[in-house]
């Protein structure tokens, strides 16, 4: 582990030296107090950072995957039975254990595998193919949340207050975000911007790393608990809801950060335009009813004792589910590379991706 100062961090993913190399992270765990990178030298130290949250974002953990495959190639030699490409397939297989909700992450995997599939043998450059595939990945990324900003821009004024939740900017993608990509575009054009940074229990993504993000930008930024958003809306000017997402169904139902539900239904009642910021990685067209997105549920632990600090009884009972999903007729309008959604609907959503 290296440690540097948070005027000076590093990208949150970067893939260090070629195709023998490794895959650095912040460990987001640690912020915003301490910016620790990680070096990951095999698949099951990104599987790990993966589950545990060093790296999180539905983009940045599909990123981080397919740089997880590459390394499988470090060990392929080791084992005699494993040719490079079936050490591959099971890498894939393996990463895709990690996480079962954003989209992002078997969008990247399925990406690599169609590559392994077209080198059954294993042959000589391989690895080399797939270092590059895996950075194509990355700057598709990186590109997609540029062009989300600049999509995002035109729906917002100038002096505007937005709320948003979670995490979705530069730490959760290859560099801008997705939401918060948004917000640093409005702040390129000169725009003046205010924004309540929803905590996000029981991690608090929203407070040590979106706050972190945009006071590193410099713009104003004020931290609420989640169950203040209603009260924010009731009492205060807020111009709009942006959040990022990790799943989008064919019709538009959304999954992202647990609590994302909640501030939809508040927002529709004040009138207050929801707007969810996602690449076209993250759509599952093959999913129609937001039911049917598997839903992850995470370590009791998270709950009664976040970073080890107890606050509920140990004998309680813990109910955790990672994500919630928002029905497509909350959300004013989809953000994607590819330009702005709405009405959402799957008439619209299809058409959307038919033009494109």
């Amino acid at each position: 582990m290296t440690n540097s100062t948070i005027s000076a961090a590093p990208a949150a993913i970067q893939w260090i030296g070629e195709s023998d190399g490794f895959l650095r992270l912040i460990d987001q765990t640690l912020l915003p107090t301490q910016c620790v990178t990680i070096d990951c030298r095999n698949v099951e130290m990104v599987w790990e950072a993966i589950k545990m949250l060093r790296v999180r974002g539905a983009p940045a953990i599909g990123i981080a995957a397919a740089y997880g495959v590459v390394l499988s190639l470090h060990d392929a030699g080791r084992h005699h039975s494993d040719s490079p490409s079936a050490a591959a397939r099971t890498a894939a297989d393996y990463l895709a254990t990690s996480r079962p909700t954003a989209v992002n992450l078997f969008w990247a995997l399925d990406r690599m595998r169609y590559l392994i599939a077209a080198h059954p043998q294993g042959q000589a450059g391989l690895a080399e193919k797939l270092l590059a595939e895996a950075r194509a990945i990355h700057e598709d990324d990186r590109l997609m949340c540029r062009a989300i900003g600049r999509n995002g821009a035109e729906l917002i004024r100038d002096g505007a207050t937005i709320i948003t939740h979670c995490n979705a900017g530069g730490l959760a993608t290859a560099e801008y975000g997705t939401a918060l990509s948004v917000l640093f575009t409005c702040q390129d054009q000169g725009k003046q911007l205010h924004v309540y940074a929803d905590e996000t229990r029981p991690l608090w993504q929203g407070a040590r790393l979106t706050a972190w993000e945009l006071t590193q930008r410099g713009i104003p930024t004020t931290v609420i608990c989640d169950s203040m958003a209603a009260h924010v809306m009731q009492t205060r000017s807020v111009d709009a809801v942006i959040v990022g997402a990790d799943r989008i169904t064919a019709r538009g139902d959304v999954a992202n950060k647990i609590g994302t539900y909640a501030l939809a239904v508040v927002a529709k009642h004040h009138g207050v335009p929801f707007y969810v910021a996602a690449p076209s990685s993250t759509f599952d067209l093959s999913l129609v009813d937001g039911a049917d997105i598997p839903i992850e549920q995470r370590d009791p632990a998270e709950v009664i004792a976040p970073y080890g600090h107890r606050i509920a009884p140990s004998e309680v009972d813990v109910y955790n589910p990672a994500f919630d999903v928002t029905p497509a007729e909350l959300v004013c309008g989809l953000i994607t590379e590819r330009g702005v959604i709405s009405p959402v609907n799957r008439e619209s959503i299809a058409e959307h991706f038919k033009q494109s």
